[in-house]
């Protein structure tokens, strides 16, 4: 006690309060707010006890009246059943006492009645008639005001039967029988505007639709039919549309399964309600005409950019779903395919086209760096066989085409492809145009205007050497022969199965107007492309030869006019000129090269050698220039050019026979250089009958000209003469600016591998005259 006190007085000095003073502070707070708390949740728990007791007893309540409900309409029908029983029965009544007076009038009995009660049975008569039709009339109106309208439609329908005044086509001024169409008029209302409800059920629909038709609003009913579908059918697509986003490729296949699918079950319903009647048959054609073209309007607002594969994506697969969609809707018979396909073709050819447009862009950049190309090992094959001889460059552009073109024809449904196949090949082969122009300009050119403009810009690849030039074109090859019918093998495949059930079956999938093309076809167009890469090689081949060369050794006509003190050669064994002898050395080494480059490609080697030969002789047809000084006057002419010409004509047919790739062209070509060359040498006074040998002598010297130069070539004619030596020499210098080869015997077995005859016989006649070829 003397602490506490002690403890007071000194808080009331300081002023500190004690601790167990604080303590007892709080503890009494926290006491009283859970007593409050408490008295707040018995309050609460007495309120929702009575709030569950006043619902419970409401709805017990509410179940009480229900069940009165249902016993009061229960009482209301036995009323109703009632009266309506004792009104039948009353109305039989006057109906049989009406007749007993009829008939007991028109037995005789009339004179005994007077005519005051006569009066009064009509009246009474007409009045009872009067009755009934009103008391029709306003039954009719409690069952539409109760929107009873099945029950006030069969009510209308009986009655109109019964009524011999209502059947006929009398005058419409009858107060019951306008009265009569009145209600008529108010029941197909209701029957339109409960039809036009959004809650309406498929049953209740039929059957408002069944009472129209019953109406006489046949028409009305079908069109009300064909305007609840389109509603329907609009909202589900809205429905759709914000899903288009998400899936690119497939949302033509999920509205495509929409539409259709909402026109087949119009189409049944239509037939189930109003029958096999054309009119009607042709007004659903026509409606899912509209809804097809607003079909192909929402894929193409929704799709893709169309020079994405997405889209070429899309649009092929809305061919393929719509397609099979509507061999569906023909067993209903309703034909779209055609209006399909009409509506689509512009479509998916946009597509087409800006896809390959995004393609020529994209290979033509062939500096962009694409990393690894998505391809199987079997494309890389073809080409590896030219990795040692040419620059990656190269091959990395025949597989970037392959890449693209493989890319583009796997986004193409089977569907699709037999409708839009003809129309990609022939895309594919103007795109292998712009290919084959790339590597044109890969090659070298004679001039600078020559060639393709717009890749004039300097290529990250240049073909310099022979090697690295034939590599280009059996990279083409390659391409055309190997890698195109793998990337569009899927074409010709589905083509393949048009006769299978699943797929060719049915009319509607054919393609539009029968277009389609045959591999045949399509594989010249590509070779036509070639045979463009294959000519520019030549030409620039056969015209950097000619104007290479200096002195002697080149080809112009002067060989054949300076030629004093030569004719001791033709003595002995004449051989060509020099310009021809050092060509018959380009095409030993050029063979080796394309051997060595064009492994297991004989065929085009050949072509290759062939074409080269048949440049040459075209050239020397065409040029004035050469032609030219023959003609002039001042310059002298001797019968040794005239022989010495005819010699290298008839030795370059020999070339190209021994070689294998003998062709009539080069037959004709040399023939016509040797009529013009016999007209021009003898309009300046050289008679060639006395100045020439016979035929055989030439075929014969060029036979054996091609012996001595390949005899001279290998080295095992030791003993040969200096002149020969000479020319030898001259031969080899001339093909010292070629890349190095195999020795030139090893060269040339494989140049003359396949030695063949020839169509004609193998002498050039210098009488014959044949119009030459121009050279292009």
């Amino acid at each position: 006690m003397e602490s506490s006190d002690e403890d007071e007085d000194f808080s009331c000095h300081i002023g500190i309060i004690p601790q167990s003073k604080i303590n007892s502070l709080h503890q009494s707070h926290t006491e009283k707010g859970i007593r409050k708390l408490c008295c707040e949740l018995l309050d609460l728990k007495d309120s929702v006890e009575n709030l569950c007791g006043n619902t419970r007893a409401k709805y017990l309540a509410f179940l009480r009246l229900s069940e009165e409900v249902v016993e009061m309409e229960h009482e209301l029908s036995e009323l109703r059943k009632h009266i309506s029983a004792h009104g039948i029965l009353i109305q039989d009544l006057e109906s049989g006492v009406f007749c007993e007076i009829d008939e007991w009038i028109k037995a005789g009995n009339q004179e005994d009645v007077p005519e005051s009660q006569i009066s009064e049975f009509n009246d009474l008569s007409s009045k009872d008639d009067f009755d009934v039709k009103k008391i029709f009339l306003e039954d009719i109106d409690i069952l539409l005001a109760e929107h009873k309208v099945l029950d006030a439609l069969e009510a209308l329908n009986m009655e109109e039967k019964s009524s011999p005044e209502l059947r006929s086509a009398g005058d419409m001024n009858v107060p019951y029988k306008s009265e009569f169409l009145k209600r008529k008029a108010s029941l197909e209302d209701q029957l339109v505007k409960f039809s036009a409800q959004p809650s309406v059920g498929d049953v209740e629909l039929k059957q408002a639709l069944s009472g129209l038709q019953k109406l006489g609003k046949g028409s009305m009913a079908h069109q009300i039919l064909l305007k609840k579908y389109a509603s329907r059918l609009q909202k589900r697509v809205e429905a759709s549309v914000p899903l288009c986003s998400l899936y690119l490729e497939t949302y033509p296949a999920t509205f495509s399964k929409i539409i259709f699918s909402f026109i087949s079950l119009a189409a049944k319903e239509s037939h189930s309600t109003f029958g096999d009647d054309p009119v009607y048959t042709n007004k659903v054609v026509q409606w899912a005409e509209e809804e097809i073209e607003s079909f192909v309007r929402l894929v193409k607002e929704h799709g893709p950019l169309s020079e994405t594969t997405t889209a070429l994506r899309a649009a092929s697969v809305c061919v393929e779903a719509s397609l099979r969609n509507c061999t569906i809707l023909e067993v209903q018979g309703i034909k779209l395919s055609k209006l399909l396909m009409v509506l689509l073709k512009p479509y998916m050819e946009e597509v087409l086209e800006m896809n390959f447009r995004r393609a020529k862009r994209v290979f033509l950049d062939i500096t962009e760096n694409d990393g690894c190309l998505l391809l199987s090992p079997r494309f890389f094959s073809p080409l590896s066989v030219f990795a040692s001889s040419s620059d990656d460059v190269l091959i990395s552009s025949g597989l970037k085409f392959i890449s693209i073109i493989k890319d583009i024809v796997e986004q193409l449904t089977p569907l699709a492809i037999l409708q839009f196949g003809a129309n990609l090949l022939g895309r594919v082969v103007q795109l292998f145009d712009c290919y084959v122009d790339l590597l044109t300009k890969a090659l070298p050119s004679p001039s600078e205007d020559d060639g393709i403009t717009e890749l004039k810009e300097a290529l990250p690849f240049k073909a310099e050497t022979d090697s690295q030039q034939i590599a280009v074109l059996g990279v083409a090859n390659s391409v055309v022969d190997d890698l195109l019918p793998m990337a569009v093998s899927t074409i010709w495949n589905v083509k393949m199965e048009t006769h299978d059930p699943t797929i060719g079956s049915h009319e509607s999938i054919s393609p539009i107007g029968g277009h389609a093309i045959e591999f045949k076809d399509w594989r010249r167009q590509l070779q036509h492309s070639l045979d463009k890469l294959r000519d520019h090689f030549c030409r620039q081949y056969v015209l950097t030869f000619i104007y290479s060369r200096e002195g002697k050794a080149r080809l112009e006509a002067r060989i054949y006019v300076d030629g004093e003190g030569e004719d001791f050669l033709w003595s002995s064994d004449p051989l060509p000129s020099l310009p021809f002898q050092a060509l018959f050395a380009r095409l030993q080494q050029l063979a080796t090269v394309a051997g060595d480059v064009l492994l297991g490609k004989e065929k085009l080697q050949k072509a290759l050698l062939a074409r080269l030969t048949e440049t040459i002789v075209m050239w020397l047809s065409a040029e004035q220039e050469f032609w030219s000084v023959f003609e002039d006057g001042s310059v002298p002419l001797k019968p040794f050019g005239l022989r010495q010409l005819i010699l290298d004509m008839h030795f370059t047919v020999e070339i190209a026979r021994f070689a294998g790739h003998s062709s009539r062209q080069v037959l004709q070509l040399a023939s016509g250089i040797i009529a013009r060359a016999v007209k021009t040498f003898a309009a300046r006074g050289i008679d060639p009958q006395s100045t020439l040998p016979e035929d055989e002598w030439f075929s014969e010297a060029a036979k054996a000209a091609i012996n001595k130069l390949l005899l001279v070539a290998s080295g095992s004619e030791a003993s040969e003469t200096e002149e020969h030596a000479v020319l030898h020499q001259h031969i080899v210098s001339d093909s010292e600016d070629s890349i190095s080869c195999a020795s030139t015997a090893d060269s040339f077995h494989s140049f003359v591998s396949a030695e063949t005859d020839l169509d004609s016989p193998s002498h050039v006649s210098p009488s014959r005259v044949i119009e030459p070829v121009l050279f292009s």
